[in-house]
């Protein structure tokens, strides 16, 4: 078997292809290497499916973990249904792909992209995305491309293409940037609160390496002989369409204009013009003046519908710069926000409504121990702040079947996650791991957005620290030919007839996370520039409302929320802490009641309901592992008596043992005549031998009856900060 090995310099780095050598069957499939990253990305086109009005495009990410030479966990030791990042991969390479394939297409598309080798150095999931373009060209099927993405990264004040994970890691921007000849087709960031300008220009930077790998791919084609298959739209018989636009134009934009109406009563109002001409092109049909419609009637009738409902609202914008609810472009619907709505066994909660769209948010505070271990190909191993988003039926008025999380659920927790980690404390100063659950009650547009607004709010209920109050708003926009509008807080009927979905959250300071998507094959990045720009007095005018409900962190945590204390001891004793078999740790935390952490840094957190159970188990680690000296003297108890000797708790859950010539200046026969278990004694270090072990004296030391514990001073360790 033989191959064509191509490869494409890019960035100083080499990326290597693959064609014509892997999964034959499929209709075009590369494997595209950098580093030791590999993939392999098929693309496949079934036979055309008659029944179906929409595309139907499949993307899935599949990671095997032998691609970073381990076995999955779990009893069946193989890998099952897909980790998160895996799921946020698929729709990192759909939401590029779908919009660059003709929307008249109706042959089943899916497009395969499987991690064969991780290379820590090279993230898949950029390569995955190009590599999608590539197979697509590849299989000859009709696509408005090529399209790449590439990662842009912050270190410092430079710009960087492609970033590793540590680089990700310990830049201020993580932002993919995905793009076709005709112009920007998905953004997906997170940021450290950077400003407008600064995410602007990095968007800027990204699309000109979009332009090199766009290129690339044209020469690759001409390379191995190929010519890219242009969509070229099918004839359509326009008799329905015409019927309906001379009909129905009157009606609908009577209703389009009814401002004050709610969304139910429009909705309605439209299902009912709908129907009344579906009737009426029944009783036509046998008159042979709508022959087209011997066949799927009601399918036609909808999807033209749809498209004159799309064609006036969108020309209603346009030309008279109102939307369908009365507001202006720039006009964020009614705002309202409350924190503390749930009783306090929920550790926070919020309510957070933008017009017709609202989610209740909750938050709940856990032990390190509730981080969520990751089993995956991503290097990090855990994540302590999980943000969950469900959106039931009842939120728009359904009815369906209640399922796990989809696909959607799962990108804009994702979201929601990725705005609010830029200011949430650090383990040092709120060692919690936290978890926020939005709730999405109602819909009209924008929840992801509102998931961003009631996660803050719920966490400065539950007392959480944050650096900023976060608040998101998503931008619109309606291309017809030249003509450009953006609009501010889009509604349901906006995102689902207009052109761009571009969801913008951050601080008063900068940006936190954006997310955009097209309906359109590109948007130029002056375009990209002006809507960032507008959402920011949107952001901000929101924030203010928040802030209104809650604009500082509760100063008492949930009386059902566990207790953390947190501290640093030095990691050379963390064995002593734990123990034998881990016999140390287990006896304080039966001890104490509490529940005990150690990373191997040596940060200790100490979890109970009981403020000063935890106390105590920290008093008995500090004496565990504080350094004892000779010459030190200590108030102690008489913990056992052995017959040459008495072993005395100088420390919490530290003893010395004070041999028995060493009880007095005087010979003593038995250790009894001068001690017993329980007496409090004042002894001297005597020594420390060469196995640690502590030896006392009480010869020529003042003894002082009912002298409690002196206060230990702690072993000068790193500060946590």
């Amino acid at each position: 078997m033989e191959g064509q090995n191509k490869s494409i310099t890019f960035d100083g780095r080499e990326i290597r292809l693959t064609t014509g050598l892997y999964a034959p069957q499929a209709n075009g499939s590369v494997m595209i290497e950098c580093g030791d990253t590999s993939l392999l990305v098929t693309a496949t086109k079934t036979v055309k499916k008659e029944a179906s009005d929409f595309l139907p495009l499949i993307c899935d990410y599949e990671e095997k973990l032998y691609a970073a030479g381990r076995i999955p966990g779990g009893f069946m030791r193989r890998e099952g249904r897909p980790p998160e990042r895996a799921t946020l991969i698929s729709r990192l390479i759909d939401r590029p792909m779908r919009p660059l394939f003709p929307s008249w297409m109706r042959e089943e598309i899916q497009i395969v992209a499987s991690c064969l080798s991780l290379d820590e150095r090279v993230p898949a999931d950029v390569l995955a995305v190009t590599g999608a373009s590539i197979a697509t060209l590849l299989g000859e099927i009709p696509f408005y491309g090529p399209m790449a993405a590439v990662r842009v990264g912050l270190i410092g004040d430079d710009f960087i293409l492609n970033p590793s994970y540590r680089e990700i890691e310990k830049g201020d921007l993580d932002i993919v940037v995905a793009g076709s000849p005709d112009g920007i087709v998905m953004i997906e960031a997170g940021a450290n609160q950077l400003s407008e300008q600064d995410t602007i220009e990095a968007i800027d930077f990204g699309y000109e390496a979009v332009l090199e790998l766009v290129k690339a791919q044209d020469d690759l084609l001409k390379e191995l002989g190929l010519k890219q298959v242009k969509p070229s739209e099918p004839e359509e018989d326009k008799t329905l369409s015409s019927y309906l636009e001379k009909n129905c134009t009157k009606s609908i934009d009577l209703v389009l204009k009814k401002f004050d109406q709610s969304k139910e009563d429009r909705d309605l109002e439209l299902e009912k013009i709908k129907l009344e001409i579906q009737t009426k092109i029944e009783s036509l049909k046998d008159d042979n003046q709508l022959k087209v419609l011997n066949t799927n009637n009601d399918k036609l009738i909808h999807s033209d519908f749809k498209k004159l409902t799309k064609k006036l609202m969108r020309s209603q914008i346009i030309n008279d710069g109102k939307r369908v609810d009365g507001r202006n472009l720039d006009e964020v619907r009614k705002i309202s926000a409350s924190a503390g709505i749930l009783p306090k066994r929920v550790h926070g909660s919020a309510l957070f409504q933008r017009g017709l769209t609202q989610v209740l948010s909750t938050t709940t505070l856990g032990t390190p121990s509730d981080a969520q271990e990751m089993d995956d190909l991503n290097p990090s191993t855990e994540k302590t702040y999980l943000h969950h988003y469900n959106f039931p039926p009842y939120s728009v008025g359904e009815t369906r079947p209640m399922r796990t999380p989809g696909r959607r659920e799962i990108g804009h927790g994702a979201l929601a996650e990725r705005a609010i980690i830029p200011v949430l404390p650090g383990k040092e100063t709120f060692p919690y791991v936290l978890r926020v659950v939005s709730e999405v009650l109602s819909s009209n547009g924008s929840t992801s957005m509102g998931s961003v607004c009631g996660s803050t709010l719920s966490l400065l209920d539950a007392g959480v620290p944050l650096k900023a109050p976060v608040s998101g708003t998503a931008m619109g926009l309606i291309k017809e030919g030249k003509e450009v509008r953006i609009l501010t807080d889009i509604q349901g009927i906006e995102d689902f007839l207009g052109d761009m979905d571009f969801k913008v959250a951050g601080t008063e300071k900068g940006i936190t996370a954006l997310q955009m998507d097209m309906k359109i094959t590109g948007l130029s990045v002056a375009v990209i520039s002006e809507a960032i720009k507008k959402a920011r007095p949107a952001r901000l005018h929101i924030l203010e409302k928040m802030q209104e409900a809650i604009d500082k962190p509760q100063e008492s945590l949930s009386p059902h929320a566990p207790r953390l204390l947190s501290f640093r001891i030095d990691p050379e004793l963390i064995g002593t802490v734990i123990g034998p078999g881990g016999r140390t740790i287990k006896g304080i935390t039966e001890r104490t009641n509490t529940k005990i952490d150690i990373e191997d840094g040596g940060i200790v957190t100490i979890a109970s309901h009981d403020g000063a159970a935890a106390e105590e188990a920290q008093k008995i680690i500090e004496g565990l592992t504080r350094k004892v000296h000779e010459g030190e003297i200590f108030a102690g108890v008489v913990t056992r008596i052995i017959p040459i000797g008495a072993f005395v708790e100088i420390l919490p859950g530290k003893e010395g043992m004070v041999h028995i010539s060493q009880l007095s200046e005087a010979r003593v026969e038995r250790v009894e005549d001068v001690v017993r278990q329980g007496d409090e004694v004042t002894v001297r270090v005597r020594e420390i031998d060469s196995r640690g072990r502590i030896n006392l004296t009480l010869r020529g030391v003042a003894q002082n009856g009912g002298m409690s514990y002196p206060e230990p001073t702690p072993t000068p360790v790193a500060p946590l900060n």
